[in-house]
């Protein structure tokens, strides 16, 4: 399959739209078996397996969350998405995080998922270390 822009922003579009269906199958979907997921403050994972548990691991943290697009720009293959992330934790509390993302996109799926945020923003609102 060859990516065109279109492709490879919906397929983000896509990713960034699951998560407010809670659904492990659905929020990995458009991911490659070898993907690599990088929260750039933290280790990166290798490989869906360990994309899965870390996601896992996010929604049994939060009791909602929705990541909103403020600007988006694609070219074939290639997908930044700059967002506010709104989470809802399970006692309640609220956090909110800008983050931009970096995509990159083969064969239909995300090789690569960059996020680029402050870590100790992060932290310091949602009491997790990552």
């Amino acid at each position: 399959m060859t990516e065109t822009t279109e492709n490879s922003e919906q397929i983000v579009r896509d990713f960034l739209g699951s998560w407010g269906s809670r659904n492990l199958d659905t929020i990995c979907d458009g991911f490659a078996d070898d993907a690599v997921y990088h929260n750039v403050p933290v280790q990166p994972i290798e490989g869906i397996d360990g994309i899965r548990a870390v996601f896992q691991g996010f929604l049994d943290a939060f009791s909602a969350a929705k990541l909103d697009v403020v600007s988006l720009a694609a070219a074939p293959g290639l997908v930044l998405a700059e967002r506010i992330d709104y989470f809802t934790m399970n006692d309640g509390r609220k956090v909110v995080l800008p983050v931009t993302g970096v995509f990159e996109v083969k064969n239909g799926k995300i090789t690569r998922f960059s996020d680029y945020f402050d870590l100790a923003d992060f932290e310091a609102q949602s009491g997790l270390r990552l």
